[in-house]
C-alpha cells in the first residue's frame, strides 16, 4: 500500500491522516497529528470464539511517556498499567465505534491507540477516535462509519472547536462528541462527554463575557458539534476514497430462526406480560420461572433431538421476546416496567451522618439504587500526584466509585476497579469539580468514596447526590448542591417515548442512556450513549428539559436532609489554618537539615506543608495543635525582642564542654556557663547537671552586642547553699613570658638561629 497523506484545517490547527507507512501488519492503521499532538490507531481481527452471543471489540490506549519527553516514575522506570486517562480515553473510544458495527458481527476486534507525541496543548481523546474509526473503515470491516469526532469548548459565550487545554482555562463548558452520517444525510450523534471546568463558578462570578452551561446552550453546542463532525467524516471519506480499502465478506450470525422465536413467543409472550411487576426482584424471579417453564414446554414439543438441535436459540429468542413486550407497552400503553409513567421519579430519600468516624457520610436511595458516600479530608500533601500525559500534574479533589457484586445480588470478582468503575467514578468527580471551593478558600485534600450498596439503574448519578450531601455533611462549603439524573429513550419509526430515571433494565433494551447532573441553574457534567440512528433532533431537547425538572426535584428533597453545608468542618477532621511568610524566611522555619520544622511539629502534634511561595499550611486533629504550630512559627518569623531579667521555660537542646544551650523562643537559644549549673561545686562536664532534652528554668543576665544571650538557673533547687563560696572559673589573664603570645616571642630568636644555619 503506498503512503497517503492529508491535512484539513480544523479548528485553530491543523489535521494530518497518514497511512501505508507504520504498523502495516496491522489490518488497518493510520496516524493522525493535530498539532503536535500525535497518535497511532490500529485496527486487527481474529475469528469468532465459540458459544458468544456478544460482540468481543476490545479497544486499549497506550500512552507512552517519551511522547511528553517524560521518564516513568515508580522503581521501573517504565509504563505499567493504564492510567486513568487512558481508561477514560479507551472507553472514550469504545463508545461511539461499538454501535456502529453491523448487527451479527461476532469476530474479535481489537483496536489499539498508541500516544507518540504530547504538546501539552491539544488533547489526544478526539485524534484518537477519529483514528480509530478511520482505521477501522481501512480494515474493511462491517462498519457503518466513518464516526467522526470533535471537541467543543464554551469560551466568552461562543463554541470553539478543539480548543487546547490552555483555552479551556476560560471555558465553563467542555464537551466532546462523536457522531456518524444516517441515510438522510443529517449527522446523529452516538456519543456526548461534557464537562464544567473547575473553574466555572469564578468565571460565572466574575461577570464578563462568560455564558453557563444551561440546557439551552449546551443545546446550541451539540447543533455546532453536529457541523464540526460532518467536516471530519467527509475528511476521513476523502482519504477513504485513495486507501481503497476493500471491504471483507460479511455474513451476519443469525443468533434464532423465525420458527423459534414463534415457538418462544406462543407460549411465553402473554405470561411475561403479566410478569412485568414494579418490584425488580420479584420481576426477575418471575422470568426465570418463565424460561424454566419455556424449555419445559419446547422440550416436550420438539423432543429431545429437535431440543438439542435449538437450544442455543432459546435464550436470545426469549431475550428478543422480552425487549418488544417492554417497549411496545412503553410506546403503547406510555406503562414502563415497574409502572411508572415516562417522566415519573422513583421513590427518593437521603441521609447524612451515617458512618461514626467519618468525616462526612450520607445515604441517597432512589428506589433500588442506593448509595453510600463517605468524605475524607486530609491536608494538601495528600493531593493525589498524576503521571501522565496531562498537564494536570495533581488531583486535589478525588472521587472513588465501588461496585461489588452483592449491590446486584450476585457473587463476583472483587478486586482493583474495572474500567467501568473508573468511568463511573471519573463521571460523579466531574459532576461536582465545578462547585468544590478553591485551594485558596478550603486548604484540604478531598476523598469522596461512593460505594453502590444496591443497583437498579444509574449508580453514577445516584453518587452524584450522595456527594453532594456527604461533602455539606463534612462542612465543606461547596458553592451550590449538585443532582443528577439518568435518562432514557424507547424509540420505534418516527415514535420515541423519554424516560426520567431508568431502571437497569430500561437502560439495556432501550435505546439511549443519557445522563445530567447540575446546580439548580446550570449543567456541570453530561453523558449520552445512543444505539440507534436518526434521532429527530427534539428528542435530545425533550430530554434535556425533563432532565431538568427531574433534577430541580430532587435538589428539593436532598435540601430537605441538610439544607446547606455545615457552618464548621466535622470535629474529626482536621484542623487546617493557612498562613503567609516571607519567602526568605523559609530557610528559618524549616532550620538546618529540618530541625527546627520537626522541632515544632514535635512538640505541637501538628503537620506543615510550607509551599515555595511562603503559604503555611498547618494541620491538626486538635485546634490546639494548629494554633500552636502557627504561634511558634510566628515567633521566628518575627521574632520579639528580649530584656535581661525575663524569665524562660526552655528545653535544653544542645550540651558543650563550656555549657548548654537552652530555647527560650522558636529560633532563639541561649546560653548557661557550666560555672553556673554546679550549685558552688566546679562540674567535672555539663551532663552531670543537665542532659540534652532536659527542661529547665532560665533568667536572662546578658545580651550582648552580637544578640548573644547569656542565662542562669532559677529555682530553689538550683540556689547555693548558704556560706559556700562561689566557683568561678575564669579565664586566666595572660602574662608575659606566660601567655602564647610570650612564648611565641622567645622562640622567635631561636627560631631564626635554626633557619640561619647552614644546610648540608
Amino acid at each position: 500500500m503506498a503512503v497517503i497523506k492529508r491535512t484539513k484545517s480544523v479548528g485553530s490547527q491543523d489535521m494530518t491522516l497518514e497511512s501505508g507507512k507504520l504498523a502495516m501488519q496491522a489490518e488497518g492503521s493510520v496516524v493522525v497529528t493535530y498539532g503536535e499532538t500525535q497518535i497511532l490507531a490500529t485496527t486487527t481481527t481474529a475469528a469468532p470464539r465459540e458459544g458468544i452471543d456478544f460482540f468481543p471489540l476490545t479497544v486499549d490506549v497506550e500512552e507512552r511517556m517519551y511522547a511528553a519527553g517524560k521518564i516513568p516514575g515508580g522503581f521501573f522506570r517504565r509504563e505499567g498499567r493504564p492510567s486513568e486517562t487512558a481508561i477514560l480515553t479507551a472507553r472514550l473510544i469504545d463508545r461511539p465505534l461499538r454501535p456502529t458495527f453491523k448487527g451479527g458481527y461476532n469476530d474479535e476486534v481489537q483496536v489499539v491507540v498508541t500516544v507518540l507525541s504530547a504538546d501539552l496543548a491539544n488533547p489526544y481523546d478526539v485524534p484518537g477516535i477519529n483514528g480509530a474509526s478511520l482505521s477501522t473503515m481501512i480494515a474493511g470491516l462491517p462498519f457503518d462509519g466513518p464516526v467522526g469526532a470533535v471537541r467543543l469548548g464554551l469560551i466568552g459565550g461562543e463554541w470553539r472547536i478543539n480548543p487546547t487545554y490552555q483555552d479551556l482555562d476560560m471555558a465553563t463548558f467542555d464537551v466532546v462528541v462523536a457522531g456518524r452520517r444516517n441515510e438522510s444525510g443529517g449527522i446523529d450523534l452516538l456519543m456526548i462527554e461534557g464537562e464544567s471546568p473547575d473553574n466555572t463558578w469564578s468565571l460565572l462570578a466574575g461577570g464578563g463575557a462568560a455564558v453557563a452551561p444551561t440546557e439551552e446552550s449546551v443545546a446550541e453546542g451539540l447543533e455546532a458539534a453536529k457541523r464540526a463532525i460532518g467536516e471530519m467524516i467527509d475528511f476521513q471519506l476523502d482519504f477513504l476514497s485513495e486507501a481503497k480499502a476493500t471491504p471483507k465478506p460479511f455474513e451476519p450470525k443469525v443468533l434464532f430462526s423465525e420458527e423459534t422465536y414463534q415457538a418462544v413467543a406462543d407460549f411465553a409472550e402473554s405470561r411475561i406480560e403479566a410478569a412485568l411487576v414494579p418490584e425488580k426482584r420479584d420481576r426477575d424471579e418471575a422470568i426465570d420461572q418463565i424460561k424454566d417453564e419455556l424449555k419445559a414446554h419446547l422440550l416436550a414439543r420438539w423432543g429431545e433431538e429437535g431440543f438439542a438441535l435449538q437450544a442455543a436459540e432459546i435464550s436470545p429468542a426469549f431475550k428478543e421476546l422480552q425487549k418488544r413486550v417492554m417497549r411496545r407497552r412503553i410506546l403503547e400503553d406510555g406503562v414502563r416496567l415497574d409502572g411508572r409513567k415516562a417522566d415519573e421519579i422513583r421513590t427518593l430519600s437521603s441521609e447524612v451522618g451515617l458512618v461514626p468516624r467519618a468525616h462526612g457520610s450520607s445515604l441517597f436511595q432512589r428506589g433500588e439504587t442506593q448509595v453510600l458516600n463517605v468524605t475524607t479530608l486530609g491536608m494538601l500533601r495528600m493531593t493525589q500526584m498524576i503521571d501522565t500525559l496531562d498537564p494536570e500534574e495533581s488531583k486535589r479533589y478525588i472521587h472513588h466509585y465501588n461496585f461489588p457484586p452483592f449491590s446486584t445480588g450476585e457473587v463476583g470478582r472483587i478486586g482493583s476497579p474495572r474500567r467501568r468503575e473508573i468511568g463511573h467514578g471519573a463521571l460523579a468527580e466531574r459532576a461536582l469539580v465545578p462547585v468544590v471551593p478553591p485551594e485558596e478558600e478550603f486548604p484540604y485534600a478531598i476523598r469522596l468514596v461512593s460505594d453502590v450498596l444496591s443497583s437498579n439503574g444509574s449508580t453514577s448519578m445516584a453518587s452524584v447526590c450522595a456527594s453532594t450531601l456527604s461533602l455539606m455533611d463534612a462542612g465543606v462549603p461547596i458553592k451550590a448542591p449538585v443532582a443528577g439524573i439518568a435518562m432514557g429513550l424507547i424509540a420505534e419509526f418516527d415514535r420515541f417515548v423519554t424516560l426520567t430515571d431508568i431502571l437497569g433494565a430500561e437502560d439495556a433494551l432501550g435505546d439511549m442512556d443519557f445522563k445530567v447532573a447540575g446546580t439548580k441553574d446550570w449543567i456541570t457534567a453530561i453523558q449520552l450513549d445512543m444505539k440507534v440512528t436518526g434521532l429527530p433532533a427534539e428528542a435530545l431537547t425533550q430530554a434535556l428539559k425533563q432532565a431538568r425538572e427531574a433534577r430541580l426535584f430532587i435538589l428539593d428533597t436532598m435540601l430537605r436532609t441538610i439544607s446547606e453545608p455545615r457552618s464548621e468542618v466535622n470535629a474529626k477532621a482536621p484542623r487546617i489554618l493557612t498562613i503567609q511568610i516571607p519567602v526568605d524566611k523559609i530557610g528559618e522555619v524549616i532550620g538546618p537539615k529540618g530541625k527546627r520544622i520537626n522541632e515544632i511539629i514535635a512538640v505541637t502534634g501538628a503537620d506543615i506543608d510550607i509551599q515555595d511561595d511562603g503559604t503555611v499550611f498547618i494541620g491538626s486533629r486538635e485546634g490546639a495543635g494548629a494554633d500552636q504550630a502557627a504561634k511558634m512559627i510566628d515567633e521566628i518569623v518575627n521574632p520579639r525582642p528580649l530584656s535581661v531579667g525575663e524569665r524562660f521555660t526552655g528545653k535544653v537542646v544542645k550540651t558543650t564542654t563550656f555549657g548548654a544551650f537552652v530555647n527560650l523562643v522558636p529560633g532563639r537559644d541561649g546560653l548557661v556557663h557550666i560555672s553556673k549549673l554546679g550549685k558552688g561545686k566546679r562540674l567535672s562536664s555539663v551532663e552531670e547537671a543537665v542532659k540534652e532534652g532536659d527542661t529547665l528554668e532560665v533568667e536572662i543576665q546578658e545580651i550582648d552586642q552580637m544578640g548573644k544571650v547569656s542565662l542562669k538557673p532559677v529555682g530553689e533547687e538550683w540556689a547555693i547553699p548558704e556560706g559556700m563560696e562561689v566557683e568561678e572559673h575564669p579565664r586566666r589573664e595572660r602574662r608575659d613570658g606566660d601567655s602564647r603570645g610570650g612564648r611565641d616571642r622567645d622562640r622567635r630568636p631561636r627560631d631564626r638561629e635554626r633557619r640561619d644555619r647552614p644546610s648540608h
